[in-house]
C-alpha cells in the first residue's frame, strides 16, 4: 500500500516538472528575453563546450 503511494506522488512530480518543458517557447526560461534569429548560441557547436581533461 506503501510503495503505491509513493509511486502516485513521483509520478505527480514527474508530471509537474515535465509540465515546465515548453518546448515551443519564444523565451528564455530563466531571463525571459526574447528568442531571435540573431542569437549568438545559435552558432554554438559541441566542441564550443570541450573542457580538457585535468592533468594530474
Amino acid at each position: 500500500m506503501n510503495l503505491s503511494k509513493n509511486l502516485a506522488v513521483l509520478l505527480m512530480a514527474s508530471a509537474v516538472i515535465l509540465a515546465g518543458c515548453e518546448k515551443g517557447s519564444e523565451t528564455y526560461p530563466i531571463t525571459g528575453e526574447q528568442c531571435g534569429p540573431e542569437d549568438p548560441v545559435k552558432t554554438l557547436d559541441a566542441e564550443d563546450c570541450y573542457i580538457p581533461p585535468a592533468v594530474n
